[in-house]
């Protein structure tokens, strides 16, 4: 059994896990629990936060590999002395207890090595997705009042030393990402090597100081982690408030619900920037005293060669990735047959994808769900079963929510509704964040009485499934009747051809709003917009099918996997 240097901690309230309002008690029998193991449902005791977990895991496994990155290998103890160099020399340039540290970089050690040096400075981290352009990075930087920032050097001599003056940063440490490992795949690392920018100091010089972390900046459950900033359910993005116990609880949820050996390899498919990568990639495993492999970012080639190179227990990304996986020419079972656990998170997934992927590879793709305001995952399907699919809607479920939390369906009054009737998804427990940096009244919008209103519109039958129908704001609305999004989409995947599949809504003369799709087919295969849609309509209401169809190449999507349907709207003339 793991023993941490805090083992009461999770004991103490975590901010987020008041009780749900209580309401007409509907959920509050829990039926998921019927379906998860003992193991599954036992009280966990989390550790005070992931640095107490990783600091644990140093003195347990020292010489175990913690990051590998291509051909590059960095031990547990050798990670722990070089981010407590960096922690020393951001203590050095004035980082107190509390300030922000945003941190801008991809899939390597480097993100790793800064994170746990912010930590161990007891700042909070504000993780910046490096495809950012300057005003979205400029918004972060100014809302959080960010005093350092750490990112690749191209970056830096590109646009953020510009941004980061006019924004206040005071600190700046760059890095660049051909560092700690030799293989330079030019797949993924096209770039080359440059001299450090002069006004700012070297990620790697600075860890390779030798210096001690500094005394007296000891971190709490309650502490704020991470401010990870996201649009929630609509708007101007917001900073969530992830605290070091919202973390350390999911992810010590997943590692004692997966059932993964201690020492197994976790590969990072998933943007470790976001929430699922930091909490189901990079948590669980320092949890589980794991070796967490990086490929920089995700490029299917690359990511099939790592998943041979270095036979991972464990990964998870979004669906869009698996379809690229899947119609990779070089992919084989053997490239699957080292994991325990697959997931799917971040994105819908269609019944007919984790058919597909497992007639194709053998694996099980287990779908979750979750959002950065409850930490990453509130449902996911466990190792011991399949998800169901709706009869009536064909969709799947997105898995069982987990034994500490409550979810409930709500109409839009906020009053419970019955099982199998759709509403709002509102979730609490410990994984629910306090709110938003510095926006009392949108935290209280979102997270009344401490439970979190998704937005997220789904249902969960009496067995306890949860199912998500599709976001609120993107229901289309074709001369009165309801169509949501993912059932089309859906139905598009089930055409062997299609690999992705986005539908939106546009506007129309006579019925108000219409139903367009957009998808991106097979390598190797062919299928005209019509037969796509005489498709659709055999299999659609009429009111649902789509009446056009466009072919892309590549359909847009966030650096997460996420497809754009905003974007998508945009190029259709809708708002």
């Amino acid at each position: 059994m793991t023993t941490y240097e805090t083992p009461a901690a999770g004991n103490r309230p975590v901010p987020g896990g008041a009780p749900a309002p209580s309401g007409t008690p509907v959920y509050a029998a829990r039926p998921w629990l019927a379906q998860l193991s003992d193991a599954q449902k036992a009280p966990v005791t989390p550790p005070e936060t992931v640095l107490h977990a990783f600091r644990a895991s140093a003195r347990r496994a020292p010489d175990r590999t913690a990051l590998a990155y291509f051909d590059g290998r960095l031990s547990y103890a050798e990670t722990d002395e070089l981010s407590d160099s960096v922690a020393a020399h951001l203590a050095d340039r004035g980082v107190e207890h509390g300030d922000r540290v945003a941190v801008m970089l991809q899939n390597s050690p480097h993100f790793v090595l800064a994170l746990l040096g912010a930590w161990k400075a007891g700042a909070t981290v504000v993780p910046l997705n490096p495809m950012y352009k300057s005003g979205e990075v400029a918004h972060v930087l100014e809302d959080a009042r960010v005093g350092a920032l750490i990112c690749s050097d191209r970056a830096w001599t590109g646009y953020l030393r510009e941004t980061a003056s006019y924004c206040g940063v005071r600190v700046a440490l760059t890095a660049c990402e051909l560092g700690l490992q030799t293989r330079d795949d030019k797949r993924v690392l096209p770039f080359e090597r440059q001299p450090v920018p002069e006004d700012t100091d070297d990620l790697l010089a600075v860890a390779r100081a030798g210096r001690q972390a500094p005394d007296g900046r000891a971190l709490r459950s309650d502490d704020v982690a991470l401010i990870s900033y996201t649009s929630g359910t609509s708007g101007t993005p917001k900073g969530a408030m992830n605290t070091h116990g919202n973390i350390a609880h999911n992810a010590e949820r997943q590692r004692a619900g997966q059932g993964i050996p201690e020492g197994a390899c976790y590969f990072a498919l998933a943007p470790l920037f976001h929430i699922t990568g930091m909490v189901c990639e990079l948590s669980a495993c320092f949890l589980n005293a794991g070796t967490l492999a990086l490929a920089y970012r995700f490029e299917a080639g690359v990511v099939l060669d790592a998943f041979a190179e270095h036979r991972p227990a464990f990964t998870v990304g979004p669906s869009t990735a698996f379809m690229a996986l899947a119609a990779h020419p070089a992919a084989r079972p053997e490239h699957f047959e080292s994991f325990a656990v697959i997931s799917s998170g971040g994105a819908p997934v269609p019944p007919a994808l984790v058919e597909k992927f497992r007639a194709g590879f053998g694996p099980y793709l287990r779908n979750g769900y979750g959002l950065t305001e409850c930490t990453a995952p509130c449902a996911s399907v466990p190792p011991q079963s399949e998800a169901p699919v709706d009869p009536a809607t064909g969709t799947l479920s997105v898995g069982l929510p987990g034994p500490d939390g409550l979810v409930r369906i709500l109409d839009e009054d906020g009053r419970e509704v019955p099982f199998g009737e759709q509403g709002e998804i509102a979730v609490s427990g410990p994984g629910v964040v306090p709110g938003y940096w510095g926006l009392p009244e949108a935290t209280a919008e979102a997270f009344p009485g401490g439970e979190l209103r998704t937005g997220d519109i789904g249902f969960m039958d009496a067995d306890g499934w949860l199912y998500v129908v599709d976001r609120k704001k993107d229901m289309i609305n074709a001369s009165g009747f309801k169509v949501w999004p993912r059932e089309v989409e859906d139905v598009l995947h089930t055409h062997p051809a299609v690999r992705e599949a986005a539908v939106v809504g546009v506007p129309d003369p006579y019925r108000g709003e219409t139903v367009k799709a957009y998808v991106s087919l097979v390598p190797g295969t062919a299928a005209t917009p019509e037969e796509l849609v005489a498709y659709s309509a055999e299999r659609l209401a009429a009111y649902k099918y789509p009446r056009e169809i466009v072919v892309l190449e590549e359909l847009p999507k966030t650096s997460s996997g996420k497809i754009l349907r905003r974007e998508l709207r945009s190029r259709s003339g809708a708002s």
